[in-house]
C-alpha cells in the first residue's frame, strides 16, 4: 500500500543537507542521461485558476513520479506522487509544500557552490517569503557567510525575516532600505520575488557577483533587467528546454538569438564537469532556476526512505490487493 506522507512528516526528516546531496546528485544524473525530464506544463482555466505538472524519471534510484500543484487566488497546494519504476507500484503520496521550498533553495545551493567565488561572504537577498528563508539557508550550508541585507516591500515583515534568520543561521542579516542597498557590493544575490517587472538591475551589480534567480517562471515575468543578463560571463539553467518556454528573465534579454541561446549552460553540466563553470574572479554568473521535477522526484525518495525506517505516515489502500 503507498505511503501518505503529510507536511509534518515531511518536515520531520527533510533537513538542507539532505536536500542539497539529493539535488547535486540528481544534476549528476541529469547530465549523465540517468535522468529523463519532462519539463512544466500549465492548464489554465477560468478566473485564473491554474493546474501545473511536469514529471522526471531517475533510472538509478528506481522512482518515477510528477510534481503536481494548484494556484488559485494566490493559494498553492503541492502534491508529489512517488512511483516505483519497475513495477508501476504508487510508493507514496508526498503532500510537497516545504518539499518544494527546500528542493529550490538546495538547487541554489547547488549554484552557489559550483559558481559563486570561493571567498564570497555577502549576500543581498530579494524577497522575505517562505522561498527567501530557504535560499538563504542554502547559502549559508555551502558557503562561510559573514552578512545578509534583505529588502521587501513590506517593512514590519522585513524586519521579522531579518530578525528569524539571524536567530536560525547565527549570522547577521540585516534589513536594507531598498532593493539597490542590499545587492550593491553584494556577492551573492539572490531574488526570489513574484515580481513582474526588474527587482535587480545590472548596473547594481559588482564584478564577480553570482547572482540565483528563482522568482520568475511565466515567460512575461522577470526579476532581472536586461543589462543584468547581459553582464553575465556564465548563464546556467535546470534545463534549457524549459527556460526557453518559461524563463522570463531570459526570454526578454536574448530573444529569439539562437546564437545567445547557445552559450547558455546547464548547471547539470557543470556539476558534472562537462563544461567549465566560473572562469575568473571578476566574472558574473547567472544561476536562472525555473524549478524541475526531479529536483521533487530526488528529495521525495530520499523522505520517503526515511519514513520507512521512522515509520512515519499513513499506509493507504488503493485499488485492489490483486494488483
Amino acid at each position: 500500500m503507498p505511503l501518505l506522507l503529510r507536511e509534518a512528516d515531511v518536515r520531520a526528516v527533510l533537513t538542507m543537507p539532505l536536500a542539497l546531496e539529493a539535488v547535486e546528485e540528481a544534476f549528476r544524473r541529469q547530465a549523465s542521461g540517468q535522468a529523463i525530464l519532462h519539463p512544466r506544463r500549465r492548464l489554465e482555466v477560468p478566473e485564473k485558476s491554474f493546474l501545473h505538472y511536469m514529471a522526471a524519471a531517475d533510472t538509478a534510484s528506481g522512482y518515477m513520479g510528477m510534481k503536481l500543484y494548484t494556484s488559485v487566488r494566490g493559494a498553492l497546494r503541492f502534491l508529489v506522487p512517488l512511483y516505483r519504476s519497475k513495477t508501476g507500484e504508487l510508493a507514496a503520496l508526498v503532500e510537497a509544500d516545504y518539499l518544494g521550498q527546500i528542493r529550490t533553495g538546495a538547487a541554489s545551493g547547488v549554484a552557489t557552490k559550483f559558481l559563486a567565488r570561493a571567498e564570497a561572504r555577502t549576500v543581498g537577498i530579494i524577497g522575505t517569503g517562505l522561498q527567501a528563508r530557504t535560499q538563504l539557508e542554502a547559502l549559508a550550508a555551502v558557503r562561510r557567510l559573514e552578512r545578509a541585507r534583505a529588502f521587501g516591500r513590506d517593512p514590519e515583515r522585513r524586519e521579522q525575516f531579518c530578525w528569524e534568520l539571524s536567530a536560525r543561521l547565527g549570522l547577521l542579516v540585516a534589513p536594507a532600505a531598498s532593493a539597490e542597498q542590499a545587492v550593491r557590493h553584494a556577492d551573492i544575490v539572490v531574488a526570489a520575488t513574484t515580481a513582474s517587472k526588474p527587482v535587480v538591475l545590472g548596473e547594481w551589480l559588482a564584478p564577480g557577483t553570482h547572482v540565483n534567480a528563482i522568482g520568475a517562471n511565466f515567460p512575461q515575468k522577470r526579476e532581472l533587467d536586461d543589462a543584468a543578463v547581459q553582464r553575465a560571463g556564465l548563464i546556467a539553467v535546470d534545463s534549457v528546454e524549459q527556460s526557453m518556454q518559461e524563463a522570463g528573465d531570459l526570454i526578454h534579454a536574448l530573444g529569439a538569438d539562437a546564437a545567445r541561446w547557445a552559450e547558455v549552460r546547464e548547471l547539470a553540466e557543470i556539476v558534472a564537469g562537462k563544461v567549465a563553470g566560473r572562469t575568473g574572479a571578476a566574472e558574473i554568473t547567472l544561476f536562472k532556476s525555473n524549478g524541475i521535477a526531479i529536483w521533487d522526484i530526488a528529495v521525495a525518495a530520499r523522505v520517503y526512505e526515511l519514513a520507512q525506517e521512522r515509520r512515519l505516515g499513513q499506509r493507504i489502500p488503493m485499488w485492489n490487493d490483486s494488483e
